[in-house]
């Protein structure tokens, strides 16, 4: 039987330098909206900003309430069946 490695924290996303992935997306996504517009350092340093402020975000809260967050404003859609609507903030017996 050959050893299998086992990584350090299971359940991390996928790193790139010293970015989590979650947190490289702002950097690529102002890097490639940059790159359109033509100021593409600009875009990537704004993208950098945000990063920092996610971090700082994330870090301050519990596992999973920035997507918590996103489907209370109705940014992402349930996939059950008994999850209610994020837009009825109301319900009447």
């Amino acid at each position: 039987m050959k050893p299998v490695r086992i990584p350090r924290y299971v359940d991390d996303p996928p790193h790139f330098l010293l970015w989590s992935a979650d947190e490289m997306a702002p950097i690529g996504l102002g890097l490639v909206v940059g790159m359109f517009l033509g100021y593409p350092l600009l875009f990537a340093a704004v993208g950098v900003g945000m990063t920092y402020v996610y971090r700082r975000f994330r870090d301050g809260t519990p596992d999973g309430y920035f997507l918590h967050m996103l489907y209370w404003i109705g940014l992402v859609p349930a996939r059950g069946k008994s999850v209610r609507n994020p837009y009825e903030r109301r319900y009447l017996p």
